[in-house]
């Protein structure tokens, strides 16, 4: 509307219209108040004129010839599976991790401190943080601002959406995924964790913080129970702020006693859990004990980074076909749109023509950044921008999933799934109204019939078609989408892309949210419609 002003503005008199003069007396106008129209002139073209819109030829948008392919599928592969090898060999294995725990924590601030200490966040930027912290009348969160880069979450203190880093250890390359805390922001934190290896655990060990965050209402019971339900299986355990109980191992040994239990309860084997003591702020116990005297006196584990640097990548499955979930969608270089996500299985190079589902558009690969650097193809775990062209970026949508024009993700509407139900207060009954989560997209839903309860130890039918699902069940449920339109409107359900646990795992998680609390947990066993 601005541009259609402008061009009124620019056009002045339309053409072959004579100015008007000033007159004498009042500003009237002497002469012909309305000219007459000049021969071969009609009120359309005047129309046009005045508009200016026949000035200018229109600008040609040249397209760019689409990149051509590296490799044939069978030559990618084999490329993709070497370089896998060497890596895991003799290079640093990728691994990617969530940082989750209660609100007030200290996660953000832990990774701001660890990512500055290993060389990732310069002095500079550092020096900027904490004058803009205290200009702000919060100087204790400097370190958290090398990850909450907003506004809004520098003025309210808190991590709202995922922030996505990377850091160097021995032998890891690791992608961090700094988690919001805060219980309004679970969704946010269940896109970051389905595209997590591992978890990173923050503990608040100050009195009362920790209780508070480990009771019933509190994240750090819901955190660990999501991610393990999206099918992380090693965590480590940081027991932060210490120095507020003056670095007391009684303190740390009544924390770990009680988070033990639960993480066993959860599905977390032993021997894929460890706990540190840690003090994020001073950055006592990140990278070496040095500076931890108080702590030294008990405590001569290892530090964060030693653990981080022995985390192990889940087994990459680049033989099935390509499903890169979209978490983000953003303005890239150029034409067409830039998209991020975690490729969950299969491997993409640059040339690729990829489906998006839901819908019908196809874009073509223009190119493909892990870790900040511009590479020729990426295989399933790699965490990835890819620049997408010859699409209407409209059509790229958060929650959408990128796959091979010859191998569609199947598009469900109905499905059955077995599911862990967690601490509910209200019992799961046919025709709840619930929300599916599934990757980055979040779905109303009714749980349309109880099919079983089951017994957890060996999957056997306890009970056929039961009247309610309790607390701490497990139950096969069938599933249905329901539509968000409004009274009048029709009634359209579109499905979302989704697989069978047996056929893709990454595909086939499910989480089903009620009223803000998460109540259960499980996979996808058939798609019925």
């Amino acid at each position: 509307m601005a541009a259609l002003s402008a061009a009124n503005s620019r056009a002045g008199t339309p053409s072959g219209t004579p100015a008007k003069k000033k007159g004498s007396a009042g500003g009237k106008v002497s002469g012909t108040a309305t000219p007459s129209k000049q021969r071969g002139m009609d009120q359309q073209q005047l129309d046009i004129s005045g508009l200016n819109l026949n000035s200018e030829p229109a600008a040609v948008i040249v397209e760019e010839p689409p990149p051509k392919l590296s490799f044939a599928r069978e030559a990618l592969l084999q490329e993709a599976k070497r370089a896998i090898e060497v890596s895991d060999r003799t290079g640093k294995k990728g691994v990617s991790i969530i940082v989750i725990g209660h609100v007030d924590a200290g996660k953000s601030t832990l990774m701001g401190r660890l990512l500055y200490d290993l060389g990732r966040l310069d002095e500079k930027t550092k020096r900027a943080n904490e004058r803009g912290s205290t200009n702000a009348g919060k100087s204790s969160f400097s370190w958290a601002w090398g990850l909450d880069g907003t506004l809004e979450e520098r003025e309210r203190g808190i991590t709202m959406d995922i922030a996505m880093q990377s850091l160097t250890t021995p032998h890891r390359q690791i992608t961090v995924l700094d988690a919001p805390g805060h219980k309004d922001f679970i969704p946010n934190m269940i896109s970051g964790a389905s595209q997590a290896d591992c978890a990173l655990l923050v503990i608040d060990s100050a009195v009362g913080e920790f209780e508070s965050g480990f009771e019933r209402g509190g994240q750090t019971r819901e955190h660990l129970l999501l991610v393990r339900s999206l099918g992380v299986s090693q965590v480590i355990v940081a027991v932060n702020k210490l120095d507020q109980v003056e670095w007391s191992k009684a303190r740390y040994d009544e924390i770990v006693g009680l988070i033990k239990p639960f993480l066993l309860q959860s599905g977390f084997h032993s021997s894929k859990t460890s706990f540190v003591p840690v003090g994020a702020y001073e950055g006592v116990n990140l990278l070496s004990l040095s500076d931890g005297t108080e702590l030294k006196a008990w405590y001569s584990g290892p530090t964060l980074v030693d653990l981080l640097d022995k985390l192990e990548p889940p087994a990459r499955d680049v033989d099935s076909p390509l499903r890169i979930p979209i978490a983000n969608v953003f303005k890239g270089q150029g034409q067409g749109a830039a998209v991020s996500g975690r490729i969950l299985s299969g491997v993409v190079q640059v040339g690729e023509k990829l489906r998006v589902l839901p819908g019908d558009e196809s874009g073509i690969v223009k190119s493909i950044e892990v870790e900040e650097e511009n590479v020729s193809w990426a295989a399933a775990g790699s965490n990835v921008n890819i620049q997408l062209t010859s699409i209407d970026p409209v059509n790229l949508i958060v929650g959408s999933v990128l796959c091979p024009p010859t191998d569609l993700v199947p598009l469900a509407t109905s499905f059955v799934a077995r599911v862990i139900v967690f601490d509910i207060q209200v019992p799961i009954t046919a025709g709840s109204s619930i929300e599916v989560y599934h990757h980055s997209r979040d779905v109303p839903a009714t749980t349309t019939k109880l099919l079983a309860t089951l017994d957890r130890s060996n999957g056997k039918v306890i009970k056929a078609n039961p009247r309610v699902v309790a607390k701490g069940a497990s139950a096969e449920l069938q599933l249905t989408l329901r539509s968000t339109a409004v009274s009048g409107a029709q009634s359209v359900v579109r499905g979302i892309p989704m697989e069978p646990f047996s056929a893709n795992k990454d595909m086939g998680r499910i989480l089903i949210r009620r009223g803000g609390e998460t109540i259960a947990a499980g996979i996808v066993l058939e798609i019925t419609r």
